[in-house]
C-alpha cells in the first residue's frame, strides 16, 4: 500500500520498492479496495522479501531509507543495516488485518491504516506533487 501511495503522491522521481517479511504473497484484497478509492491500482503487485529483491537485481546498498510498518519488518530492517548503510524509520501503523468482523468494518480499518501512511508520507516528504 505504501509503495502505491508514494508513487501516486510523488511520481517516479524516487525509486520505491515494497518489501515484506514474507515473499511472493498477493496484496490483500482490502488494501487493493481502499487504494482503488484513491485511483491507485495494486491488484498486480506482489510482496517481495529483501532476499528476493536482491535476486531480482535490487541492490539493497543502493537504497537510502527503509520504512518499516510493523515490528517484524523493523527487526528485519535493523538486521539488514548491520551489512548496509541504510536509514531505518519505524512508522507504527495500525495493523488492519485483525480488525473488524464485517466487510465494512474491515474496509474502515484498512482506510485508517491507509490514512496513517498518508499522514506519515506528507510529514516526511511534504505535500503531494500537483498534477499527480
Amino acid at each position: 500500500m505504501a509503495e502505491g501511495l508514494m508513487k501516486k503522491f510523488y511520481g517516479h522521481e524516487t525509486y520505491v520498492q515494497s518489501a515484506g517479511v514474507l515473499a511472493d504473497m498477493d496484496v490483500d484484497g482490502f488494501a487493493i479496495a481502499v487504494c482503488a478509492e484513491l485511483g491507485i491500482e495494486l491488484a498486480r503487485h506482489k510482496t517481495r522479501s529483501f532476499d528476493e529483491m536482491q535476486k531480482l537485481g535490487d541492490e539493497l546498498s543502493s537504497f537510502d531509507l527503509i520504512v518499516a510498518l510493523s515490528p517484524a519488518s523493523q527487526r528485519e530492517a535493523k538486521e539488514i543495516t548491520r551489512f548496509y548503510a541504510l536509514q531505518v524509520e519505524y512508522w507504527p501503523i495500525t495493523d488492519p488485518t485483525a480488525t473488524g468482523e464485517t466487510r465494512d468494518q474491515k474496509l474502515e480499518a484498512y482506510r485508517q491504516a491507509r490514512d496513517q501512511i498518508i499522514e506519515r508520507l506528507i510529514a516526511k516528504f511534504g505535500a503531494p506533487k500537483e498534477g499527480i
